[in-house]
């Protein structure tokens, strides 16, 4: 390959400035580096001119996520951020303090007993369709998709009550309509989480009626009903019929999808004028977080970290440059999101009677002193040095540290300091053994080894990752840590269940039951030992742990406890139990970090709710 004039030039200023082969060596070194900024900035400059060439009319911002969505159906989502965030609202939304606000629902009123709750919808609520919207929709919502037993939809692990002594298979509130504007739910007993659980953007999203009832009376070839695979991104953008601030527009697999204004949307600012302010979100997909940062500092970005939080060393490079390079960065305090890493412990087979887990694998991650060990094992300070600059907080908690119900160390809760002699001596205690190589056997002599998988490109889990490998090598363990796509990961841990340990993050709240799908052993992501969801294939043998089990009863007794004082005992109870089986090992967790532009007027940015920008329909841009 020919060299440039410029490069040749360059090339002749550093043998005479230093001189010697080595700098001939680091002239091909630089060369390449060269080569490399030039070809991103060339992509990033014609992806920006192509994004902003298409803005032809009006204002707009560009978003980025890591992967493409995995679904255009809410009741089938189980990923943040999704597209829900900007295309539909529930009856109730929460606000960067955790409080509860009317969203489709104007206001509403709870019973004296706490076992009813009317809800009075706004006047004149239309779909983006033009198409009524009214408490028809509410009810279809809730008791035809969200309660129906046929739907796989994480959404009714937050509503669901029980199962308990009343309820020894769970139940569900009953939902009326009254008139077009008016629905009621009754409970049968007092369920304190309810009202959070209606609330975007991590509740229950309300979905169209008259687009997607006929899909719940119809079967497919695989026997299930249809609207499981209803409306998946192969499903054209303009079908999609949406309530919220933005509709989609276009979608372009493993590029971007854009959304644009919703002229139905029913809010509208102090004046009077409608909302949303901005005419059109660019949501493109960037596979790997230092992409992000390249292209947010060329312009083609508006805002990094908004749905995952800025890595510590972006945050702190940001920082330097937010005067010349006119934008804004944030610090929210901590995230509400929780990071760990899990190991299956499913002890089921599949319905040929194959083993879940491998039976030796199983024998290991099942055993308690097992993962105990491995918590002790982590340098989750060294993690947090690292990774996130001292910027992290080391976690120990399935509970969000903002939320009233957290417990500290101090008042009880057992946690993990990374003590290797420690961990080796809880394993030979348990019959491990060492070799003369210092590697870890089990009693029967076979090597402990298994495969670690995280979400590739978030560089973060990526860092951790390795750095897990090499914690546990130290303590005489193999780990094969291995990055893979986002929605394979999902696709994994969530329907073929075939994997051995992983790192992944979840979203919290204020109230400990928004993750019961998480921690309930029925929960529709309670990953580490998943049951069968309906519309999967059926397994054999599944049973929860005696732990489980005793987690189930305290969230089930939190939930339908009122009295403050007795649901924070109840919850300090229940994370007790939870750091004392280690089911999960909770390991560093982010500072709410967002840098985005200055013309971007009226952020309200915290570390609640999960979502940086959610009153994106509040948003506007300046010059």
């Amino acid at each position: 390959m020919m060299e440039s004039r410029c490069t040749m030039g360059f090339k002749r200023w550093i043998r005479q400035s230093v001189g010697g082969q080595q700098v001939v060596r680091l002239w091909r070194r630089s060369f390449v580096f060269l080569l490399v900024c030039c070809c991103l900035l060339a992509l990033t400059s014609c992806q920006a001119s192509l994004v902003r060439s298409r803005a032809a009319q009006g204002s707009q911002i560009v978003l980025s996520t890591l992967t493409d969505p995995k679904t255009f159906n809410f009741a089938n989502n189980q990923t943040f951020p999704n597209i829900f965030l900007f295309a539909y609202e529930g009856l109730t939304r929460e606000d960067g303090q955790g409080n509860i606000l009317p969203a489709l629902a104007e206001s509403w009123q709870i019973s004296e007993d706490k076992q009813r709750v009317m809800f009075t919808l706004r006047e004149g609520l239309q779909w983006s369709d033009g198409h009524p919207l009214t408490a028809d929709d509410v009810v279809f919502t809730y008791r035809d998709v969200v309660f129906n037993p046929d739907v796989p939809t994480d959404s009714k692990d937050s509503i669901r009550i029980g199962p308990n002594d009343r309820f020894p298979q769970g139940v569900f509130p009953q939902v009326r309509q009254l008139d077009d504007r008016r629905v009621e739910f009754i409970l049968p007993e007092p369920f304190a989480p309810f009202l959070r659980a209606t609330a975007a953007p991590d509740g229950i999203m309300i979905m169209p009626k008259h687009k997607l009832e006929a899909t719940l009376k119809t079967k497919g070839a695989d026997g299930n009903l249809q609207f499981i695979s209803t409306w998946n991104t192969d499903t054209p953008p303009q079908d999609i019929v949406v309530n919220g601030a933005y509709l989609l527009d276009s979608y372009t697999p493993g590029q971007r999808l854009v959304f644009r204004r919703n002229p139905n949307y029913w809010r509208k600012d102090a004046a009077g004028n409608p909302l949303p302010r901005i005419d059109r979100i660019i949501w493109q997909f960037i596979e790997n977080t230092d992409t992000q940062l390249i292209r947010f500092r060329s312009g083609e970005l508006d805002v990094m970290g908004d749905a995952r939080p800025l890595r510590p060393e972006y945050f702190s490079l940001l920082k330097q440059e937010d005067r010349r390079g006119n934008f804004q960065v944030y610090n929210g305090g901590p995230w509400s999101g929780v990071l760990y890493m899990t190991f299956n412990l499913n002890p089921a087979k599949d319905k040929d009677g194959n083993p879940i887990v491998d039976p030796i694998k199983l024998r290991w991650f099942s055993n308690l002193a097992f993962r105990q060990a491995i918590a002790h094992a982590i340098d989750r300070d060294r993690i947090n040095n690292n990774v996130f600059r001292g910027l992290g907080i080391v976690q120990n908690s399935p509970v969000s540290v903002q939320s009233p119900y957290f417990l500290t160390p101090e008042k009880g809760l057992r946690v993990y300091d990374y003590d290797p002699a420690k961990a080796k001596q809880i394993l030979t205690d348990a019959g491990f053994q060492y070799n003369a190589q210092q590697q870890l056997l089990d009693a029967d002599g076979n090597r402990v080894r298994f495969t670690l998988l995280t979400n590739a490109g978030n560089k973060v889990r990526e860092a951790i990752g390795a750095q897990i490998k090499d914690d546990l090598s130290r303590i005489g363990i193999l780990v094969d840590f291995t990055p893979i796509n986002f929605n394979v990961l999902v696709e994994k841990t969530s329907t073929t269940r075939d994997w051995d340990a992983h790192m992944i993050g979840f979203t919290g709240g204020i109230d400990p039951h928004g993750a019961a799908n998480l921690w309930m052993s029925t929960g529709g992501s309670h990953s580490f030992n998943l049951k069968q969801q309906p519309g999967q294939p059926p397994i054999q043998g599944w049973q929860p742990y005696p732990f489980e089990q005793d987690i189930d009863r305290l969230l089930i007794a939190g939930a339908r406890e009122l009295d403050e004082t007795k649901r924070q005992a109840i919850y300090a109870e229940y994370q007790r139990v939870v750091q004392q089986n280690v089911p999960v090992i909770f390991l560093v967790n982010d500072r709410a970090l967002m840098a985005a532009r200055n013309t971007i007027d009226g952020i309200d940015y915290s570390g609640l709710p999960s979502w940086g920008l959610w009153n994106i329909d509040q948003l506007s841009v300046g010059k």
